[in-house]
């Protein structure tokens, strides 16, 4: 009985997952967690529109730019304190929703992918197999 020291141990084959594919590989093609994504856009959404406003009614611009206009979009927003809390709800709204969306159709694309390499791959399987008899 030998007692091998770890740097007299043979390497290690680099451990896979269960569908036999590397870690990074299978990190890149992981699902977006949809929640998490939609609450990081709303929340830098969010808070554009309230640093927005926020630095309108700190330093005026001496044209006009317009933030006003976004009334016409979000019920309740005005160029003020409290349109500044409104905006960040508005923009952390628009943002979740819009994080929400891109992460579905980015886990929907991926797994279609998915879907279709590996149906190629047992549709070639299996024309091999169908050759050889």
């Amino acid at each position: 009985m030998s007692h091998l020291t770890e740097s007299e141990a043979p390497a290690a084959a680099p451990s896979t997952s269960e569908d036999g594919l590397p870690p990074a590989v299978a990190l890149a093609f992981a699902p977006l967690h949809k929640r998490a994504l939609g609450i990081a856009i709303g929340v830098a959404i969010g808070l554009s529109f309230f640093l927005v406003t926020v630095m309108a009614l700190l330093n005026p611009p001496e044209q006009g730019v317009g933030f006003s206009l976004l009334s016409q979009y979000f019920a309740g927003y005005e160029v003020s304190w409290t349109g500044a809390l409104v905006g960040f709800f508005w923009g952390f709204v628009i943002g979740f929703v819009g994080g929400w969306f891109v992460a579905f159709c980015r886990n929907l694309v991926i797994a279609f992918s998915i879907f279709m390499i590996r149906a190629k791959s047992e549709l070639s399987q299996t024309r091999d197999f169908l050759d050889h008899i």
